[in-house]
C-alpha cells in the first residue's frame, strides 16, 4: 500500500553529517556550553498508529544527534506518552532552566494555535522558575518544499518509464482542517510544485474536514486525462491518514487499470525536517517565532469565519493525552490528570476518566425541586421533563409547558444529534449566550450564529430577507443536514428554515422554533409544527424568546450529559 521504501533508510535519509548541521544550523560541536541548561522539547500530536509514533521518535533521535549541545526530549498532545508536561518535567528534573517547546505538527491549525499554546501556558505556571518560548509550527519552508520536490523525483524514479511532466497531474494530500489558513498554504504549496516542477496541472484534496476528499480529489484528477497522477501526501510522518490515502490510490488503480499513478513518499524522517525543529527553536529563543497572524481567523474577519475573531484558546485534547499509556489518562504540566472528559472514546469514560453527570448549584438544585413540586407532571412523557421544567425555571410560570409541542421522538433524535454532530446554528447571538458553557465544553459542541457576518448582511440586502433568515440560509450552505438549528427570536428564519427544508432538501437533524412576538409567530410556529420532514421542538401563541430555545438545548445537553454518565456505571 505504501511507496516502495527501505525501512532500514528512515532515520539517514538526507545525507547530512554533524559537520554539515553547524552550518545549516549554527548548531553543532562546537556550539557554546553555555547551552547546557537550555533543552528542546519537540511536541508532537500523537497517534495510536506504532510507525507514527516510531518515526517522530527517530526525528527527536536525529535532532538530537544535530543538536548535542542542548538536552532534546519528545512528548505528545494525545494518545502516546510521553506526554508533553511529562517531557518539560524531566528536562528540569535534568537541571533545564531555558526550554524552547517547538511544535513538531505541519502547518498553523487549531493544534499550533489553541492546544499548544495552552499546554505552554499550564507549564509556565507550573514552572516558574524556568523560561519557556513557544516556536512556530512547520509551515512553507524552503528546505520542506525542497523536500517535497525530492519525494516527487524519488517517485519518479521507481516508475517503469518516462513521462513528461507537462502530461501528469500531481495531487497533493493534505491532513484538512478546520483552518482556512493552514488548508490554503497545501493549495499554495500545490501551486509552487506545478509551476516549480512543471506538472501539466495540480489537484488539492485532504484527508478529513477540509474538501474535496481523497477519494473525490482522485477521481477529479483522474478525469483530467493526464497520463500519469503523482500523489505526495503532505504528512510529516506515517499513520492512519497516510495509510488511509495510499489505500485511497490502490482502490482508484482498481477502478482505472490503464491509470498511471505513482505514490510518493510523505516527508518522514530527514535532515531538512531536523533542521526545521532546531531553527523553530533558535527562532523562539531570539523572539523571532513568526506565524501568519495577518490572516488567521482568531485575528481577523476570515470569510465565513467571522464569528471565531477573538474566540479564547482551549485544549481539545485533554481527554486522550496520553490516552494510551498503561493506566489509562496521562499527565499535563508536570504529569498532571488528563482534566475534563468529554464524549471521546468508550461512551462514559475518557481516558479512563469517568464522564461525570450533571451537577446542579445548590439554588438551581432547590429551584427545580420546588418546580418538580409546583404542578402534576405525570400527564407529559417523561423524556420531555428536562426540557420543561427547564422552561418553567427560565419563564417563572409554571404553565408555560401547557403549549408546548414536541414532534416523536423529537428529544432522543435531539440528544442522540448533539452528541454525534455536534454543531448548533443559532438565529441571534442571545440564543448562542444562554447555552450553559460548561456542557458545551464538555460534551465538545460548537455553536454558530451568523446573523452579524457581513455576508449575512450582503444577502440581506440583496435577497430582501432578515439577517437572521439569511443567518440560517448560510447555516444550511455552509454545514448541510450535520446540525441542530434553535431559533429563538425571529420568525423570519423558521420561515426561511421551512423553505430549504420543502425546497432544497434541506433536513437538519432538529429545529427548535420558539420565537416571541406578535408579528408572524402564531403563524411561523404552526407552520413548523406541519413540518413533518424533520424532527422539531415548538410551542403555540406569541410566548418563546431566546431564554426559551436556549433552555431547550441546555435540557437536551443535560440528558447527553447524565445518559453518558450512565453508560460508565
Amino acid at each position: 500500500m505504501s511507496p516502495d521504501i527501505s525501512r532500514a533508510d528512515l532515520g539517514r535519509d538526507g545525507g547530512a553529517t554533524a559537520a554539515d548541521s553547524v552550518v545549516a544550523t549554527g548548531y553543532g560541536p562546537t556550539a557554546s556550553t553555555g547551552d547546557a541548561c537550555s533543552a528542546i522539547v519537540v511536541a508532537g500530536h500523537g497517534s495510536r498508529d506504532a510507525d507514527a509514533i516510531r518515526e517522530f521518535e527517530a526525528l527527536v533521535g536525529m535532532v538530537r544527534e544535530r543538536a548535542p549541545a542542548q538536552l532534546v526530549s519528545h512528548g505528545y498532545l494525545e494518545f502516546a506518552s510521553p506526554t508533553i508536561g511529562e517531557a518539560v518535567g524531566a528536562c528540569v528534573a535534568a537541571g533545564a532552566r531555558d526550554i524552547a517547546i517547538v511544535p513538531g505538527v505541519l502547518l498553523a491549525a487549531r493544534h499550533a494555535k489553541n492546544d499548544l499554546p495552552a499546554e505552554v501556558q499550564a507549564l509556565a505556571l507550573a514552572y516558574p522558575g524556568v523560561e519557556f518560548h513557544f516556536g512556530a509550527p512547520f509551515n512553507l519552508h524552503a528546505q520542506l518544499l525542497q523536500l517535497a520536490q525530492q519525494r516527487v523525483v524519488e517517485a519518479e524514479a521507481r516508475a517503469a518509464r518516462t513521462v513528461n511532466r507537462q502530461d501528469c497531474c500531481l495531487v497533493l494530500v493534505g491532513r484538512g482542517t478546520s483552518d482556512p489558513d493552514a488548508n490554503g498554504e497545501i493549495a499554495k504549496l500545490a501551486r509552487m510544485l506545478e509551476e516549480g516542477m512543471g506538472f501539466g496541472a495540480s489537484q488539492v484534496c485532504y484527508a478529513g474536514t477540509a474538501r474535496p476528499l481523497v477519494a473525490d480529489g482522485l477521481r477529479a484528477a483522474a478525469a483530467m486525462g493526464f497520463v500519469r497522477l503523482v500523489v505526495l501526501p503532505v504528512f510529516l510522518f506515517d499513520g492512519v491518514l497516510v495509510k488511509r490515502i495510499y489505500s485511497a490510490v490502490d482502490d482508484l488503480l482498481e477502478r482505472e487499470p490503464g491509470l498511471e499513478v505513482l505514490k510518493a513518499q510523505y516527508f518522514g524522517v530527514h535532515a531538512h525536517v531536523a533542521d526545521v525543529v532546531i531553527e523553530r527553536a533558535r527562532e523562539a529563543r531570539e523572539g523571532r517565532a513568526d506565524m501568519n497572524c495577518s490572516m488567521c481567523k482568531y485575528r481577523v474577519q476570515i470569510v465565513g469565519f467571522e464569528q471565531q475573531v477573538g474566540e479564547p484558546q482551549r485544549a481539545h485534547h485533554l481527554a486522550v493525552r496520553g490516552a494510551l499509556a498503561a493506566g489509562g489518562g496521562g499527565g499535563g504540566a508536570g504529569g498532571a490528570g488528563a482534566g475534563a472528559a468529554t464524549g471521546t472514546g468508550t461512551p462514559g469514560t475518557a481516558a479512563g476518566v469517568p464522564f461525570p453527570a450533571y451537577e446542579p448549584h445548590p439554588i438551581e438544585a432547590e429551584s427545580f425541586r420546588i418546580i418538580a413540586a409546583a404542578r402534576e407532571w405525570n400527564s407529559f412523557p417523561f423524556e420531555q421533563l428536562t426540557i420543561l421544567q427547564r422552561i418553567v425555571h427560565t419563564s417563572g410560570d409554571v404553565d408555560a409547558v401547557n403549549d408546548f409541542y414536541f414532534s416523536p421522538g423529537a428529544v432522543d433524535i435531539g440528544i442522540r444529534a448533539l452528541l454525534r454532530c455536534k454543531r448548533v446554528i443559532t438565529d441571534v447571538t442571545m440564543v448562542q449566550t444562554g447555552l450553559k458553557r460548561a456542557l458545551l465544553e464538555q460534551l465538545e459542541i460548537e455553536t454558530w450564529c451568523g446573523v452579524h457576518d457581513q455576508e449575512s448582511h450582503l444577502m440581506s440586502a440583496e435577497y430582501g430577507i432578515t439577517r437572521s433568515a439569511a443567518g440560517i440560509r448560510r447555516g444550511w450552505q455552509r454545514f448541510g443536514n450535520d446540525a441542530v438549528v434553535v431559533i429563538g427570536d425571529a420568525p423570519t428564519a423558521i420561515m426561511e428554515a421551512i423553505r430549504l427544508i420543502r425546497e432544497h432538501g434541506w433536513r437538519p437533524q432538529l429545529v427548535v422554533g420558539l420565537p416571541v412576538g406578535f408579528v408572524g409567530t402564531r403563524e411561523s410556529k404552526a407552520a413548523l409544527k406541519r413540518c413533518l420532514q424533520v424532527p422539531r421542538i415548538t410551542n403555540s401563541g406569541t410566548r418563546g424568546g431566546s431564554p426559551w430555545a436556549a433552555s431547550v438545548i441546555n435540557g437536551l445537553m443535560i440528558d447527553a450529559v447524565n445518559q453518558l454518565a450512565g453508560n460508565a456505571d
